[in-house]
């Protein structure tokens, strides 16, 4: 198990350069000039050109991109061009807070995915199955922005329950495990756990439903199991597929929610690729989905190793 982890590991590397160059790329080719937000409208050429020598801006994009990752390898990642503070520790930051929030929605979505998909999947063609797969859809269907201000209208506006705005009381960045600082995640958490809710109980029906159906479950029923005994089986030849689309749907939960934090003004890295993307600032850019992506890299690694561990049927090739 080992090895097949190294081996896993060293196939990651060329992938992590991939991201780069695309990384590096996307953002490069990008209309508009980064300079533009921070430089005086009177500038002379002189100074712009000086402006532009200073961030390296002038050189030929092979050589800004050998800088780059000459740089991340050291840890520098730049400086943002909007704040003048160091990128690494920005979106860092950043990260934690969307770590933070993404796993509050792993932990609410999950396990309610993975019991309405059983439940539904072991009474198939029901009247349960169908009112667990309109609720799926539903679930899937909804723009997540758009459910999140009608919580926003319905628990903050109208009931006064949760607050709707920051990590903290009064707008605060930082995180505390207190209550005040709680109330401030249940509302995006929630707001962010509904479409995994729907995928992951549609996923697990299908898989439960069709386990359910071969020879072997008769098999065990038949040898005298116990219905406790026989669904433990099934959830155990489940496992390995169920895990696969958790795992990519952690990295959705990490990487797409740019409008839910914009919604509940979360100060997490989807927050701050948006105000990135409207300032035009490259290294922030650049490096908010460089880490971005390198997540779901990582969480393919994961996935990969934790699937071989739990399913002997796949080949540790």
């Amino acid at each position: 198990m080992l090895s097949y982890f190294f081996r896993r590991l060293i196939l990651v590397l060329p992938v992590a350069f991939g991201v780069s160059v695309i990384c590096f790329m996307l953002v490069q080719i990008a209309p508009g000039d980064p300079l533009t937000a921070i430089m005086p409208i009177d500038a002379t050429a002189e100074e712009q050109a000086a402006m532009r020598a200073a961030y390296g801006l002038d050189k030929p994009l092979p050589v800004q991109y050998a800088i780059w990752v000459g740089n991340l390898v050291q840890g520098d990642m730049g400086k943002s061009i909007a704040t003048g503070r160091p990128v690494a520790q920005e979106v860092f930051g950043a990260v934690q807070n969307s770590l933070l929030l993404a796993a509050s929605a792993a932990v609410i979505a999950f396990p309610i995915g993975i019991f309405l998909g059983f439940l539904a999947g072991y009474f198939r063609d029901t009247l349960l199955d169908r009112a667990v797969t309109a609720l799926s859809i539903t679930g899937v269907s909804v723009p997540n922005y758009w459910l999140g201000i009608v919580l926003v209208i319905i628990f903050s506006v109208n009931l006064g329950w949760l607050p709707s705005m920051g990590a903290g009381p009064g707008g605060s960045q930082s995180w505390a495990w207190d209550w005040l600082h709680i109330r401030h995640l249940i509302l995006p958490a929630v707001t962010l756990a509904v479409v995994p809710i729907g995928i992951v109980a549609r996923t697990v029906r299908a898989l439960a439903g069709d386990i359910l159906t071969q020879d072997f479950v008769q098999a065990l029923y038949a040898k005298g199991m116990s219905r406790g005994d026989v669904l433990r089986h099934v959830a155990r030849n489940a496992a390995a597929t169920a895990l696969s689309v958790m795992g990519l749907q952690l990295g959705y939960l990490l990487g797409g929610s740019i409008l839910i934090e914009t919604v509940f003004n979360w100060p997490g890295s989807g927050f701050l690729l948006s105000n990135a993307i409207f300032q035009r600032d490259l290294p922030l850019l650049q490096g908010t989905i460089l880490i971005l992506a390198l997540f779901f890299v990582a969480m393919n690694l994961i996935v990969d190793v934790a699937q071989a561990a739990i399913d002997p049927r796949i080949k540790r090739t």
